[in-house]
């Protein structure tokens, strides 16, 4: 079985000086599009977040931070935003909680991921 395959210069191009398929636009509009990377800090955010609201839940973690997804230092900060969660829950009900570790676990994050890179080795990030 053969198989023709023919090349195309202008292919995409409709004359008007608009080309299809230039950096940054889709060429296939039913294709979905790769998302640009997350920085360390919004990785720790969409992460610890998850893993809050799961344990918040009533949820158990699973395993141990690495076999969570985390690091060390992600695995810290979910532990100082649950603990503060669970005080919260208890002292102010059940409505505080969800705003409060929202905005602890994304200003958690942005402090511990300021430089961006791990602070204490390579294996903490």
């Amino acid at each position: 079985m053969a198989v023709a395959v023919a090349g195309c210069g202008n292919c995409g191009d409709s004359g008007d000086g608009s080309a299809r398929g230039t950096p940054g636009t889709s060429a296939s509009p039913g294709l979905p599009r790769t998302p640009p990377p997350m920085s360390g800090a919004e990785l720790c955010v969409s992460a610890v977040g998850y893993w809050a609201r799961e344990m918040l839940d009533g949820g158990e973690p699973y395993g141990d931070y690495q076999s969570m997804g985390l690091s060390n230092r992600q695995y810290d900060i979910l532990r100082e935003v649950v603990d503060a969660a669970r005080t919260a829950k208890r002292d102010q009900g059940a409505r505080a909680v969800g705003e409060l570790t929202e905005r602890r676990v994304r200003q958690a994050c942005t402090d511990g991921y300021r430089d961006g890179g791990p602070s204490r080795g390579p294996w903490r990030s």
